[in-house]
């Protein structure tokens, strides 16, 4: 904290005196009158802020650090006029059953929720998988089929590949009785050359 300002809210069995007040009560009212402040008079303001907690000077930054600052946080949190429960350890605020009946209502809806997003979830897993199935199903019957109609082609090709033999087998003898019919021609036409 910056050099000399107002203090927070005071600790509760203490009199309400800000840094102010301490200031005016050790100082004789040099603030409230709006003049400097002298070192005399910040060495008293320091030495009133001691009291309350822990006072670092840095130049002419002065860093204060009050004692019990957790409690003294609480304490400012609570309504003016009501005591804090329970004297010096940490207290545990009363519970509003309203709130309460809201936090119930409220997990009650998000749990509804969630089941019906579990739900939705369940449904479309299950489509999901579905049509994961289908699709591997005709995968698999496209690639049964693929491969009769291949084993197929090649047993009609292996067929085919022995008729071709067995033709060729028997056209072995054409060469020689095409051999013969040209000797025959050329016999028939010597004699019609004789018969001329």
């Amino acid at each position: 904290m910056e050099e000399p300002g107002p203090a927070a809210a005071p600790p509760e069995g203490r009199d309400e005196r800000s840094l102010e007040a301490l200031s005016l009560a050790s100082g004789g009212g040099a603030a409230a009158a709006g003049r400097q402040l002298p070192e005399g008079r910040r060495a008293t303001l320091a030495s009133a802020l001691e009291l309350e907690g822990t006072v670092l000077r840095e130049g002419r930054l002065t860093q204060f650090v009050a004692n019990n600052l957790e409690r003294r946080i609480r304490l400012s949190g609570a309504p003016r006029g009501e005591p804090p429960a329970g004297g010096g350890g940490s207290s545990i605020p009363a519970i509003d059953p309203g709130a309460l009946q809201d936090v119930v209502a409220l997990a009650g809806q998000v749990a509804a929720q969630v089941d019906e997003l579990l739900r939705n979830v369940h449904c479309g897993l299950q489509a999901l998988t579905a049509l994961s199935v289908g699709c591997i199903q005709t995968y698999r019957d496209g690639v049964e089929s693929l491969g009769e109609a291949a084993d197929l082609s090649i047993r009609a090709m292996y067929a085919l590949v022995a008729r071709c033999e067995e033709l060729d087998r028997a056209m072995q003898p054409v060469p020689a009785l095409a051999k013969r019919i040209r000797d025959m021609k050329g016999t028939l036409e010597r004699l019609e050359g004789l018969c001329k």
